[in-house]
């Protein structure tokens, strides 16, 4: 099934098809305790991404990940370039930050990529004078346990990001921002990379961070596809609904 013949009960998604890529370690970790940048996957897993990125209207990350790295994933490869035709070469690199405290001397910000903030009132605030985003946007919110935890109101995100011409959006994580999305059910795929080697850490991110599932109401995948390259095993899901 196709990001374009998915559709609901009620016909087809008024949201983008969601996929989320991301590799982990053996025992299911993506970065150790101190957070990391994680450079431990291959030549192969970049590859890899650079196939996923090629397929996006849209890249959506959280700010952690973008402090680790300071940079952000491109499509380098001329075939994977001129397949995207009419496209932009690169797709959105869309950043979200409830607080919107981005350091604007990262090389991300001198990437030949069009990015897009996602915050708050208060978060938008400190750029408001500088031009390194094309669009900041305050998104709409929800508050948990009075007005004390703020958080995104991803469905309502989504929505707006369809209307926006986004149908295919590509999530890079990380956990938090996974967990977040896993509850709202809003990932349609899922490709994990496992890398050949053991992190350990109960304080190391995972895949999906956040509160968690009970077995009950975790989300559930089916396997569409799996290969090794090397020494990495890269496997393919699709949700179960």
């Amino acid at each position: 099934m196709t990001s374009l013949e998915l559709h609901t009960g009620t016909g087809f998604l008024s949201r983008p098809y969601v996929t989320t890529v991301l590799a982990m370690s053996a025992d299911g970790k993506l970065s150790d305790s101190y957070r990391t940048a994680a450079r431990f996957p291959s030549m192969a897993d970049k590859q890899h991404l650079e196939q996923c990125l090629a397929t996006a209207d849209a890249t959506l990350f959280g700010a952690a990940t973008l402090r680790a790295y300071g940079t952000t994933a491109l499509i380098k490869d001329a075939a994977l370039l001129e397949k995207r035709g009419q496209q932009s070469l690169q797709p959105i690199h869309i950043v979200c930050s409830l607080s919107g405290q981005l350091d604007s001397a990262m090389p991300f910000f001198y990437q030949p990529v069009a990015r897009w903030l996602l915050t708050t009132s208060t978060g938008a605030m400190p750029w408001q004078e500088k031009q390194p985003f094309e669009r900041v946007w305050i998104a709409p919110t929800q508050s948990t346990f009075g007005k004390t935890d703020v958080r995104f109101d991803w469905p309502a995100i989504f929505t707006e990001l369809k209307t926006l011409g986004i149908h295919r959006l590509l999530v890079m994580g990380g956990g938090q921002l996974v967990a977040a999305l896993m509850a709202h059910d809003l990932i349609d795929e899922l490709w994990l990379t496992i890398c050949p080697l053991v992190i350990g850490g109960s304080q190391a991110p995972t895949p999906c961070d956040g509160l968690g599932f009970s077995l009950k109401d975790a989300p559930r995948f089916s396997l569409m596809a799996h290969h090794s390259i090397g020494d990495e095993v890269f496997l393919n899901y699709h949700r179960q609904r």
